[in-house]
């Protein structure tokens, strides 16, 4: 069963509609990969799924019931549009925050300093959040979100504003929750991350789910029927159909009725020396291009 489902969810603002009878669900301990262009929907059905706002048509269900307060504190939220109290300090922000989530002062500032120890802000930590850069901020609101280890995490762009070595903690941080059996939602325009981490996806576009699934199995869905070669053969003398990949590797379309194992076991037993061979797997960034388009 779903931790957040949606079933046949609509929204409309006047004339134009947001959401039209999207329906997909998250499950327990799974980094869900919700994608789409800017203005797609997504942030529309996230607010959805927390009760910040109200599907006109369809039903949401989280931890199985309709959102109540109960549900939404085990739930925290990063939203895309950043908002923190920019006079407060760091350490003062984030004890607040934690009592607002049901911690004890005590319990609230143990866990204010260790999440602070976490992203790397404990120098920080009696500075005003006015004081800090953007990506300094982002790691704040990194951290009230995780402080209380939720068990549905929704992170819309957490990785705005990050310099490469940020990009890589906060992906170790996702990937923390999800051995630990915690639920992370993810909104994201970077491609490579959702490959790195995410086990299913959605992608929504002009109001429409038009893509949804396992990651693994929409990757090989979208492949060309195509392995890359690495070898020293010159394949094309050898009449294959093949093209230069890069120095040393040739990047070959299969034909219709072949298998990358059996096209493989053909090619060795022809005389090629096959010091490397994949099947080639389609890109995230490839897979939204062609599935967007000239709508982004």
């Amino acid at each position: 069963m779903g931790i957040l489902a949606y079933r046949g969810v609509s929204k409309r603002f006047g004339q134009h509609t947001a959401l039209e009878g999207v329906s997909l669900e998250v499950v327990p301990g799974e980094v869900f990969g919700l994608l789409g262009p800017n203005g797609a929907g997504k942030t529309t059905l996230i607010r959805i799924g927390l009760d910040i706002l109200r599907a006109d048509e369809g039903e949401v269900s989280l931890f199985g019931a309709s959102p109540n307060s109960k549900a939404l504190d085990r739930t925290a939220y990063l939203p895309e549009e950043r908002g923190v109290y920019r006079r407060a300090r760091v350490r003062e922000l984030l004890g607040y925050l934690g009592r607002l989530k049901g911690l004890k002062r005590a319990d609230a500032r143990n866990a204010a300093d260790h999440w602070l120890e976490r992203v790397g802000l404990s120098r920080v930590a009696d500075q005003r959040v006015e004081s800090l850069s953007k990506g300094m901020t982002q790691k704040v609101q990194i951290a009230a979100c995780l402080m209380t280890n939720p068990e549905l995490c929704v992170l819309d762009e957490p990785f705005s504003g990050l310099d490469p070595v940020n990009v890589a903690l906060v992906t170790d941080l996702i990937e923390e929750r999800r051995a630990s059996g915690r639920t992370t939602v993810l909104s994201t325009h970077m491609m490579h991350q959702v490959e790195a981490l995410c086990d299913r996806v959605a992608l929504i576009h002009r109001g429409n789910l038009v893509m949804y699934g396992e990651l693994d199995e929409i990757r090989r869905r979208y492949s060309p029927h195509e392995v890359i070669v690495w070898t020293g053969t010159d394949l094309v003398a050898l009449g294959v159909r093949a093209t230069q990949h890069e120095a040393g590797a040739w990047r070959v379309a299969l034909p219709p009725s072949a298998t990358p194992a059996g096209y493989l076991q053909e090619l060795v037993q022809s005389g090629v020396l096959v010091d490397r061979y994949e099947p080639l797997v389609a890109r995230m960034d490839d897979i939204f291009v062609d599935l967007v388009g000239g709508g982004r």
